[in-house]
C-alpha cells in the first residue's frame, strides 16, 4: 500500500498497519492482502466480486477486518460480501470504505453485506466511510446491509460518515427471530453540497425480539439529508427509533420515522428532533476562551460522540 492508501486504512479502521487476526484488504478493485485464522476463513466468490467470511461456531474474542480502499480516480465497483456466523460466537467485524479522488472523474463503491448470525451469537459491526482528495471528481458510496438474526442472537451495528463523501444512499434491512436484538447507531455529518440518504427497515418477527435505531446527524452549508426508519412489529416485541439532528447554514434535513404494529403485544416508539445549535451554548463556551468557530466545533463533536 502507498501512503494515501495507508491513510485511508487508518481513517476507516483506526489501524496504522495491517492487524493481526483475520483480514481482507481490497484496494482499487482487487484483494491485495488477506489473512485467515483457525476459526475465521475468508473465501473469494467465484460468481461475482466479493468474499464469504465464515466464522466457526463457538468463536469468541476474535475479529475480522475487511476495509475497501479506492485511490484511483474514475474507478467504480460493486462488491458482495456474505458473513456466515455460527452459533455461540462473540466477534468484532470492522468494515468501511475510504475513497481518495485526486482527479476529475467519479469514483464509486457500492457494496452489499449480508449477515447470517447463528443462535446465541453476539456481533459488533463497525462500518466507517471516509473521503479525501482535492480533485473535482465525486466520491460516492452506496452501502447495503442485510441482517438475518436467529434465536437469541445480538448485533450492534455502528455506522459512521463524517467527512468527504459527496453522495451516499445507505439501505439496511433486518429480520429478527425469537429473542433476537438489533441495535443500530448512526453518526453522520454532511457539508458543502453533499447528499446523504439513510433507510433502516427492521422486521420484528420473533417473540420477545427487539430493536433500537438511533441516528445522530449534522448538516452544514447547503448539504441535504434524508432519514427513514421503519419498524414492523409482527410479534410480541419492542422497537424504538430515534433521530436527532443539528441543522446549520442553508442545509436541509428530513426525518421520516414509521412504526407498524401487526401484533397486539408489539410495543413500538419513534422519536425525531431537528434544530439548530442554541446560542447560549456557544456563548457559554466563548466565555471560556473559545472562538465562535471552536465553540461550534466542540458542540458538534460532543453531539456526534
Amino acid at each position: 500500500m502507498d501512503a494515501i492508501q495507508k491513510n485511508l486504512l487508518e481513517q476507516i479502521t483506526d489501524l496504522h498497519a495491517v492487524t493481526q487476526g483475520a483480514y481482507n484488504i481490497r484496494a482499487n478493485g482487487a484483494s491485495v492482502e488477506r489473512n485467515t485464522t483457525a476459526n475465521i476463513d475468508i473465501v473469494t466468490k467465484q460468481d461475482k466480486q466479493g468474499i464469504d467470511i465464515i466464522i466457526k461456531p463457538g468463536t469468541k474474542k476474535e475479529s475480522v477486518h475487511i476495509p475497501v480502499l479506492l485511490s484511483q480516480s474514475g474507478l467504480t465497483e460493486m462488491v458482495y460480501n456474505d458473513f456466515h456466523i455460527g452459533e455461540d460466537c462473540d466477534v468484532l467485524i470492522v468494515a468501511g470504505c475510504g475513497i481518495h479522488n485526486g482527479g476529475d472523474k467519479l469514483s464509486k463503491h457500492d457494496g452489499v453485506h449480508t449477515f447470517y448470525i447463528g443462535r446465541n451469537s453476539r456481533v459488533r459491526y463497525v462500518e466507517k466511510h471516509y473521503g479525501t482528495g482535492e480533485g473535482t471528481g465525486e466520491r460516492i458510496m452506496n452501502p447495503q446491509t442485510v441482517i438475518h438474526l436467529e434465536e437469541n442472537s445480538y448485533m450492534e451495528m455502528e455506522t459512521v460518515q463524517i467527512r468527504g463523501v459527496d453522495s451516499t444512499e445507505r439501505v439496511t434491512k433486518a429480520d429478527l427471530a425469537d429473542g433476537a436484538t438489533l441495535v443500530i447507531k448512526e453518526k453522520l455529518m454532511t457539508h458543502g453540497k453533499q447528499y446523504a440518504k439513510t433507510s433502516f427497515e427492521v422486521d420484528l418477527n420473533g417473540e420477545n425480539s427487539g430493536t433500537n435505531v438511533i441516528s445522530r446527524a449534522v448538516a452544514k452549508d447547503s448539504s441535504k439529508q434524508l432519514f427513514f426508519a421503519k419498524i414492523n412489529g409482527n410479534n410480541k416485541c419492542s422497537g424504538h427509533s430515534e433521530c436527532d439532528a443539528i441543522i446549520m447554514d442553508d442545509a436541509k434535513i428530513s426525518a421520516i420515522p414509521e412504526i407498524t404494529a401487526n401484533h397486539l403485544d408489539a410495543a413500538l416508539i419513534h422519536e425525531a428532533a431537528i434544530g439548530k445549535i442554541a446560542g447560549d451554548q456557544i456563548i457559554k463556551l466563548m466565555t471560556l476562551g473559545l472562538t465562535e468557530e471552536e465553540a461550534e466545533s466542540q458542540i458538534i463533536n460532543g453531539f456526534l460522540k
